[in-house]
């Protein structure tokens, strides 16, 4: 059986390095996991050429998590929710649509103990904000959540996001972050060095951090709040549950093995930095 990453750009994924490590732990000799760039006017001709006995699914990064679920049969709820699904699986012959980044949020923050905050600050408002506001409901956050978004005109999607998931949200400015740090945790879902400007503020606040960046790692603001003593989460447990969550969906298997796959994909982190 086969399974690969699409996305683009996709080379820097660690998506094959963490399924490849599971396959091996589970003895599946026989399955394999590849990696393609595709971009969204692609990923139909990519579906269609595919051996419908001979691929079991696939994760999908940016910018192919919502025409997955225009060329799914079926969409599972939480992707219809959150507006985007990272995993295609094989099913009744044809493709289910699946969001598995609520999950790898959800058990990140619950294994480094953030996984009860009262209040919360959502950073950005793409695709992953809407990922973001999906765990914080099923942490059961109180509402309203306020999203800080570099360009309020840009943050319709997230706020269409909230009302289908039930999440009241406040949007306002990211430049105006010194307001809004009266919480339990900030979820930081801007791209690598975006939030570094805030750190300061951040380490300034009570408040928990959890970065989805994972390289590279820490972050200007994931140190400052860890010299402050706050409790910091990366991105990098959020990758890993994502993928244990679609190892599971692809193979039918609950022994999916996390210790494996996370030794592999932090020794690879680790050889990265040194390249």
């Amino acid at each position: 059986m086969r399974a690969a990453v699409l996305g683009s750009p996709v080379a820097h994924s660690l998506s094959p390095v963490l399924h490849s490590a599971a396959y091996r732990e589970m003895g599946l000799t026989d399955w394999s996991y590849g990696r393609f760039e595709c971009d969204e006017a692609g990923l139909a001709p990519f579906l269609d050429g595919l051996e419908p006995g001979e691929w079991a699914g696939l994760s999908l990064t940016m910018p192919l998590k919502r025409r997955a679920m225009e060329l799914a049969s079926e969409v599972d709820a939480l992707a219809t929710e959150v507006g985007g699904a990272n995993t295609l699986v094989r099913r009744n012959g044809g493709w289910s649509a699946g969001n598995t980044d609520v999950e790898g949020i959800t058990t990140a923050l619950t294994e480094a103990g953030a996984g009860s905050p009262r209040g919360a600050v959502v950073l950005g408002a793409g695709a992953t904000a809407a990922s973001a506001l999906a765990a914080l409901r099923e942490l059961g956050v109180p509402g309203p959540v306020t999203v800080l978004a570099r360009s309020t005109a840009r943050a319709g999607e997230v706020i269409r996001a909230a009302e289908r998931l039930g999440v009241p949200v406040a949007v306002a400015p990211l430049a105006e972050i010194e307001r809004h740090m009266d919480v339990d945790l900030v979820v930081s879902t801007l791209p690598s060095g975006a939030a570094d400007a805030h750190a300061e503020v951040l380490a300034a606040s009570r408040a928990d951090l959890f970065d989805v960046v994972y390289a590279p790692w820490p972050t200007r603001a994931a140190e400052a709040v860890a010299a402050r003593g706050g409790r910091v989460v990366g991105g990098f447990p959020m990758l890993l549950h994502q993928a244990v969550a679609q190892v599971r969906a692809m193979t039918g298997r609950e022994d999916v093995p996390v210790a494996a796959m996370r030794a592999a994909g932090e020794a690879e982190l680790a050889r990265r930095a040194t390249v």
